[in-house]
């Protein structure tokens, strides 16, 4: 282990199997952080990914399955875990079409999971930080949250909530010495972007003038960067994007 139990920090990722949430789990397993790994599907994968962790850092690492839009599941495993240090919210989906053809379920569902489970995992967690006067809230957003996409109302909506949330919990936590900030992906190459052609992936590069996407790693390298930050650092919402917004 990495120095005495006491001195551990625990870490909340939602959204832990794969992409940016895998990610930042790894990165922060190999800082030295107690990992609490929530995700709904790919339990099996998040397992495997604790196991290992674990083996290869000496942390405690725990894979939770729940769906983070469902409020009483989230309080058992806050009940479980108990107060913790660091809460990293990244779980979410995406929906693309017009919003004419988009159901009432679609949305009610995205909002639910993408901006809903945000509140319901702070309000879990905000009272033990604020009992022990210190803590980290870092939520995963998008720049669509910054300018918005067409075909992505419904995503936009939530992410520039998730930005807003997070300049206003900012201001109501920083006298407890907590610190809340948000990171504006850009194009990541995950899983959620597998979807788009060689054709539109190749289009969206020409845009970034980085001329490339970001890695999954480069936004854990970001969250690294700001757990290590003055807690002063708070109510940002840092865009990581290559300077293509």
């Amino acid at each position: 282990m990495c120095g005495t139990e006491t001195e551990m920090k625990k870490a909340l990722i939602t959204g832990a199997s794969r992409g940016i949430g895998r990610a930042i789990a790894e990165k922060l397993a190999g800082e030295g952080y107690d990992l609490y790994l929530i995700c709904e599907k790919n339990i099996d994968a998040l397992n495997a990914l604790c196991s290992d962790l674990s083996a290869k850092y000496g942390v405690t690492a725990r894979a939770y399955r729940a769906d983070v839009a469902d409020f009483d599941a989230l309080s058992k495993i806050f009940a479980e875990i108990g107060d913790i240090d660091v809460l990293i919210n990244n779980a979410g989906i995406s929906y693309v079409g017009l919003l004419s053809d988009m159901d009432v379920t679609d949305w009610d569902r995205i909002v639910s999971v993408n901006l809903s489970s945000v509140f319901y995992t702070c309000k879990l967690a905000v009272p033990g930080m604020v009992r022990n006067h210190k803590g980290t809230i870092i939520n995963i957003s998008s720049v669509w949250g910054n300018i918005g996409a067409s075909t992505e109302v419904a995503y936009s909506a939530t992410k520039g909530g998730i930005n807003s949330f997070t300049k206003a919990l900012a201001k109501e936590l920083a006298p407890s010495n907590i610190s809340v900030n948000a990171v504006a992906c850009g194009f990541v190459d995950t899983d959620m972007n597998k979807n788009l052609s060689p054709e539109e992936r190749e289009s969206v590069k020409e845009e970034i003038p980085a001329d490339r996407f970001a890695s999954a790693g480069e936004i854990a390298d970001c969250v690294s960067s700001i757990l290590s930050a003055p807690t002063y650092l708070t109510g940002q919402v840092i865009t990581v994007d290559g300077g293509w917004t």
